[in-house]
């Protein structure tokens, strides 16, 4: 055994007795990183109106407000002046690197001088604010909000021009500054943000066209504003071809169910009265019969029926006809309210295999009976409660 052994074994020897301190516990999350009503997006989360830890933000808050050594002054319009670090703007802002050293270039001496025209000062301060500490306050970014997408834009900070883009489709967005948005997500290359806008200009029409936007882009833009007058009325005329497809399809339903009232009417008419050639088995027919009210759609049922009498695959499924014989039986079973005495075929064995049904079949037929009933209120119709042998024709 070396040297180092037999040291390391007699320090452990001698250590064994001692009683060593609990160790810490080990480091966790950063406290208040979490904020409630975080937005997500591409699995990222931007907590709340913080993405960085409460710690690490107070300092660069501090820094940033403190003004400790700062080497650039921001001038803004109206006379407005703030105080910055050029190593912290120039690595968040390549546009902002590149004026910096454009002004060294001049020879300025320290402090730097740059200007940032065509946004209030305060919005300024808060872009600034973002660039040290990737944070915001919620009052300035419902206020800059547009200045602030603006400026991410123009001096390419692309983590805030998300949170704009995000804070304008979570809540930001409203009928008075629409039009404007809309007008810069189109000069800042932000096409989902062109596309909500777009898409609540045309859906809100009547009231964007009365703001003060819509009439400032009249002004200054008349061809984007014909552009979007042309999308509305393709979004209206698309509305009114909506309209008429939903007003055909349910025209097409109650036809559809108005049919089926009168095949189930006339099928109880064909086994408790009888007609034509078919008919209960204790009446007699006459060869000449006046026509029923039933017409076309009772000659139909009889020839439905004569052939479900004779077809060899009678089964459901062998035969489409029979098919449609069987559905037109349990339609039938579903809606009698008298199956023991009921003279329609199979009515009560019909009912017994109701219950047995599928949920999932048993729902459907429940929407159909429920539309049936609605359409000609027949729930309680005489057709369907005299449909016994002791009813009069």
């Amino acid at each position: 055994m070396g040297k180092m052994e037999e040291f390391i074994t007699k320090q452990t020897c001698q250590g064994a007795n001692k009683v060593f301190p609990a160790p810490p516990p080990l480091p966790g999350p950063a406290t208040n990183c979490r904020r409630k009503g975080s937005l997500m997006k591409n699995g990222s989360a931007i907590r709340g109106n913080n993405c960085a830890a409460t710690a690490t933000r107070a300092l660069w808050d501090r820094l940033f407000d403190g003004g400790y050594k700062t080497d650039v002054i921001i001038k803004t319009d109206n006379g407005g002046i703030i105080c910055a670090h050029s190593n912290i703007l120039g690595m968040a802002s390549p546009v902002l690197r590149g004026m910096l050293k454009q002004a060294k270039g001049f020879g300025h001496r320290r402090p730097i001088s740059i200007h940032i025209h065509g946004a209030p000062q305060d919005a300024v301060r808060a872009f600034i604010r973002f660039l040290y500490s990737s944070s915001y306050e919620k009052e300035e970014m419902k206020e800059f909000v547009l200045p602030l997408l603006v400026m991410s834009h123009t001096y390419v900070v692309p983590q805030l021009k998300r949170v704009c883009e995000q804070q304008l489709e979570h809540g930001l967005l409203t009928i008075e500054n629409v039009v404007d948005a809309f007008q810069l997500s189109l000069l800042c290359d932000a096409p989902r943000l062109t596309l909500i806008t777009h898409r609540m200009i045309v859906m809100t029409c009547k009231a964007v066209r009365e703001t003060e936007g819509w009439k400032a882009m009249k002004k200054s833009n008349p061809a984007l504003e014909k552009e979007l007058l042309e999308s509305m009325m393709d979004e209206e005329h698309g509305r009114d071809i909506m309209m008429q497809k939903e007003k055909n399809r349910k025209s097409n339903e109650q036809r559809i169910y108005l049919q089926l009232c009168e095949a189930m009417e006339a099928l109880v008419h064909i086994f408790r009265d009888g007609c034509r050639t078919i008919g209960p088995h204790d009446k007699d027919l006459k060869e000449h019969q006046t026509p029923c009210d039933y017409g076309d759609c009772c000659k139909g049922l009889e020839l439905l029926v004569r052939h479900f009498a004779s077809c060899k695959l009678r089964v459901p499924g062998g035969c489409i006809h029979c098919k449609r014989m069987w559905q037109l039986l349990e339609l039938h079973s579903r809606l009698c309210t008298d199956s023991n005495s009921c003279r329609v075929p199979l009515c009560r064995n019909l009912k017994e295999k109701i219950r047995k049904q599928s949920k999932k079949d048993e729902i459907k037929w429940k929407i159909l009976v429920k539309r049936i009933l609605r359409t000609k209120r027949i729930g309680g119709a005489p057709i369907f409660v005299s449909s016994n042998s002791n009813s009069s024709p």
